[in-house]
């Protein structure tokens, strides 16, 4: 095979011909944005109309040798070691960015590889073939075929798939990072190399306003363009919108139930010792206080709120299923595919896809796993409890200064243990937030899903101790009910009140008084300042704070309800606005993002579901500390240890009754379930006739 730089574009210019630097403005945009594209390498492919899909930013110092050795290299065909894809030099050969796109055989080559279902001729699902395309609806039309989101994150997965062909050299870059070795990953070196400086999807400008008009600037609560959301950014993104609109729904019966029971008149639990033959009874501590609603009210609070987290799972499953199928993406098979740029391994050949590619044992992950990073998360975690324990005691030591002093100074003081713990715990979650992404990296796993997923849950667990551990005290340690309450209820106004500040206001500066006006655009240049424009942008945080603010929010429904009845009626006050400053956020304020196809929302699921279970056991024991059903069941003839036996056997009844909904309400309707069997025999049947 022909070394890379000697193979030049057909497009090239001869090397004695270059032409100088051009000045801004003097370039026809008609030539330089339908000219100029390298030739696909697949003769059935060419068109006269490329749509840019994605921008490469390179380094300011790269030479032009270097550039063009790159566009030739993803410009090549996969069979002659390149990435097939289209390439495009921007506004001449020596600006520092690279326009992306990808001929329609090498965008179905990656569906097939990422295992999408697309419609047939027949108007049904089924696992699309690449060997079979004529057989699918429209895919000789990649406008139609695939979504934008899915032909942008194609193009960025044969990019960072890109493996060295043979040995050769990087132009312009010195020993050892200009050296490329066989199955080197290449985006990787040229990311270190400083020849690649970042990589960022497109904005279609028509595509991003019709999006922007029907999603947030219109006057419905509800109701989001799930299926724009999907084709625009992509599945993970449309799966959270499509979790944040079904939760907030489900909120209301929880908030006006929650509204009704906390209009009920309070009652005032007393002290009362009963002498028993056996023992003493106290069926209220000190500073216990008031509650908020009658013994019945309580019992049907929490009833309600562990049925109801249970309902909301099944049916949300229920819902995430449908959109998988609608979307064709509930048959991905990602660890059929090209390892992550950063797994690391001897070189082989895979056993079932026969491909050489990195090769790591599944038992050196799971030692890894097992030995080093569930140690480490729980030394982290021990740590906060360590801050907490610090914090409890500087404030009695500070609070008892203060009653002993009474001066202004000690008065001071008695903020420090707050500050100080505040302090302590963000540093902390930074440092543990760096060693979570050093241990993921470290235990080198295959698939990018399985990468994020040990990620997320390494960080789901210590934000949850972080977030849940003090009121875990007070309800657990000091068994303080309107302690927990007076908490539970000044956590939720003032993170709702900094919430609104962050996700309202702070947008809203920053976007008219921060950000510079925007851009006019020229005759002579309308597209490259407009594409430019979008790498000023800062970079899409994520979708991993939002998850966990609703993780936060279901916690404190779900797990506290019961002691603060309002919970729901604020937290659907917060997410009727949630919904449109997140897609104002996503819209305007950051870069488009990557988004891969998504079945659900992965390891987030798994956590929603384990605090449904967790909520039987929190309001158990909730009921079981409530002084008024105290003296109900002392007028019941009940002891408090036979109390305590009627709520463990009326936990264990609970836990019984929610296995029993989740195993009678089915996962997947009864459509996508027989539409999802018939695309798995379908395939099946396929495979074998290939084979024969």
């Amino acid at each position: 095979m022909a070394s890379p730089e000697k193979d030049p574009l057909p497009s090239d210019p001869p090397e004695d011909k270059k032409a100088p630097p051009k000045k801004k403005g003097t370039s026809d945009p008609t030539n330089w944005w339908i000219s100029g594209w390298s030739p696909s390498p697949c003769s059935c492919c060419k068109s006269d109309c490329v749509e840019p899909l994605l921008l490469l930013l390179l380094g300011e110092k790269v030479e032009p040798n270097a550039k063009k050795w790159m566009m030739r290299l993803l410009a090549k065909s996969p069979t002659q070691g390149g990435a097939g894809l289209l390439v495009h030099p921007g506004e001449d050969d020596f600006s520092d960015v690279l326009l992306l796109s990808a001929p329609r055989c090498t965008l179905l080559q990656a569906a097939e590889e990422l295992g999408l279902c697309r419609a047939d001729l027949h108007g049904e699902m089924a696992a699309f073939s690449f060997h079979n395309k004529q057989l699918f609806t429209n895919s000789d039309n990649m406008e139609e075929f695939l979504t934008p989101a899915e032909r942008q994150y194609i193009i960025k997965y044969e990019l960072e798939s890109l493996r060295a062909a043979e040995d050769q050299r990087i132009p312009g870059v010195s020993a050892p990072l200009g050296h490329l070795k066989a199955r080197d990953n290449v985006f990787q070196r040229l990311q270190k190399a400083g020849l690649v400086v970042d990589i960022l999807p497109l904005h279609h400008r028509k595509q991003i306003a019709t999006l922007r008009k029907e999603w947030y600037s219109h006057t419905k609560l509800w109701g989001q363009p799930l299926d724009c959301i999907q084709s625009y950014f992509g599945g993970s993104i449309a799966f959270y919108f499509s979790f944040l609109d079904f939760y907030t729904l489900a909120l209301i019966p929880m908030a006006l139930l929650g509204v009704v029971l906390a209009l009920m008149p309070a009652e005032t639990g007393k002290v009362t010792v009963i002498e028993d033959a056996e023992e003493p009874e106290v069926t209220q501590k000190d500073g216990a206080g008031e509650e908020w609603a009658s013994p019945g009210g309580l019992v049907v609070m929490a009833m309600v709120s562990m049925l109801w987290s249970t309902l909301f799972l099944e049916l949300w499953k229920r819902r995430s299923s449908t959109l998988a199928y609608r979307w064709g993406t509930n048959h991905l098979r990602e660890r059929f595919a090209e390892p992550r740029p950063s797994f690391r391994g001897e070189l082989g050949v895979n056993p079932v896809t026969k491909r050489v590619e990195p090769l790591f044992p599944a038992w050196q992950r799971q030692l890894r796993v097992a030995l080093v990073s569930v140690p480490l998360v729980g030394v982290f975690l021990g740590m906060v409890v360590l801050g907490m324990s610090g914090f409890y005691w500087a404030e009695r030591r500070v609070q008892g200064w203060h009653e002993d002093s009474q001066s202004w100074t000690s008065a001071g003081l008695l903020y420090m243990p707050s500050v100080a713990h505040i302090v302590y715990t963000n540093m902390l979650g930074t440092l543990y937030g760096k060693v979570a992404l050093a241990l993921t990296e470290w235990e080198n796993h295959r698939e990018e899903s399985a990468f994020q997923n040990h990620h997320t849950t390494k960080v789901l667990v210590f934000t949850f101790f972080n977030y849940f551990a003090v009121l875990f005290h007070i309800a657990f340690g000091k068994q303080d009910l309107a302690l927990l309450q007076k908490r539970l209820s000044s956590l939720l106004i003032v993170t709702q009140l900094m919430n609104q500040l962050s996700e309202v206001v702070v947008p809203f500066v920053v976007d008219h008084f921060f950000n510079p006006p925007d851009h006019k655009e020229e005759d002579d240049d309308p597209e490259i300042d407009c594409i430019l424009a979008q790498s000023n942008l800062p970079t899409f945080p994520g979708l991993f704070s939002e998850y966990i603010e609703l993780l936060v929010q279901f916690g404190y429904l779900s797990l506290f309800s019961c002691v603060y009845p309002l919970t729901a009626f604020f937290l659907l006050l917060n997410n009727v606005t949630e919904l449109r400053t997140d897609a104002y956020k996503i819209c305007k304020l950051f870069r488009k993002p990557f988004a891969p196809p998504s079945a659900s929302m992965g390891v987030w699921q798994t956590a929603f579901e384990i605090l449904a279970y967790m909520s039987v056991m929190s309001n158990c024991w909730f009921l079981f500390m409530s002084p008024r059903l105290h003296e109900a069941s002392l007028e019941a003839g009940l002891n408090t240890t036979q109390f305590l036996v009627v709520v463990v056997l009326v936990e264990h009844i609970l836990i019984v009754v929610k296995l029993m909904m989740a195993y009678l309400i089915p996962d997947e309707p009864d459509c996508v379930r027989i539409q999802r069997e018939q695309i798995e025999f379908n395939s099946m049947r396929a495979l074998g006739q290939q084979q024969s």
